[in-house]
């Protein structure tokens, strides 16, 4: 098989421009990278649309022979590691990334589950991540997401997702407040979390509830506040005020695992 050795070979600067928002939004589609997302992209049925391979790995035996058996199927293309390399997203990158076609972004709501997460602007890559993450593993299959907050396929929020990118339905709210209204029609209550209120998170029913978790430098915005059906705060016995929003968020979801299981 032919190897890739150009930088300015067109599928490489194709696959190249998916590392830009603009061009993930255009082409609906983003890139995992490394073997172990890519092997959850195949074992979900994502839509693979490509395949790149770093040669050197393949030679040097870190691609095992039963992991490339499991590509064979699909399109792919071998490169060399200096075009890997502008490819990829880490610093030691490990010889493997996939082309995926966007397929769980909608903004139909669904009111089947007792609880919703929606996230008000949330910037840090990384926290959107593990908020995902955390989502998956409490069973929940949605979040919504406020126009504003940061891309749910930006490469790092990718990997912190560790494959619940593929399991989570991401709902762009292009306004948060119409949205949330619509759940407030369906019979949810709007929990928002606050510092002015004596009400703590483990006095709630996690029933029939749209979660929101604030920017990380202004919490909830005044608007989403001022529409609350519960203010609920977080206990603390230190002296700090606040905690990461990805922190928050676990606390708050895990509440609602603990009363499901005891």
């Amino acid at each position: 098989m032919q190897i890739i050795s150009s930088k300015d070979n067109e599928i490489v600067k194709n696959i190249k421009k998916l590392k830009e928002k603009k061009y993930r939004d255009l082409e609906n589609k983003f890139i995992v990278e490394g073997i172990k997302l890519v092997e959850e992209a195949i074992q979900e049925n994502a839509d693979i649309k490509q395949i790149v391979v770093c040669d050197d790995d393949v030679q040097e035996g870190n691609l095992s022979k039963e992991y490339m058996y499991k590509i064979a199927k699909y399109d792919w293309i071998y490169v060399t590691a200096k075009v890997f390399q502008v490819l990829s997203d880490v610093k030691t990158p490990q010889g493997i990334l996939a082309v995926i076609e966007k397929k769980n972004t909608n903004t139909t709501l669904d009111f089947s589950q007792d609880i919703i997460i929606a996230l008000d602007d949330i910037q840090d890559p990384g926290n959107l991540g593990t908020i995902l993450r955390t989502v998956d593993s409490a069973g929940l299959n949605q979040i919504i997401l406020s126009k504003n907050s940061a891309d749910a396929f930006n490469p790092k929020v990718v990997r912190s997702t560790m494959g619940a990118i593929f399991r989570v339905n991401i709902i762009i709210a292009e306004n948060l407040e119409e949205m949330l209204k619509q759940a407030q029609k369906n019979k949810f209550e709007i929990m928002v979390t606050s510092l002015d209120t004596q009400n703590s998170i483990y006095d709630v029913k996690y029933k029939n509830k749209v979660i929101v978790i604030g920017n990380e430098a202004n919490g909830v915005s005044k608007p989403i506040q001022d529409m609350a059906d519960k203010k609920v705060k977080i206990p603390m016995l230190g002296k700090t005020e606040s905690l990461n929003a990805s922190v928050a968020a676990s606390i708050m979801i895990y509440e609602y695992v603990r009363g499901k299981i005891v």
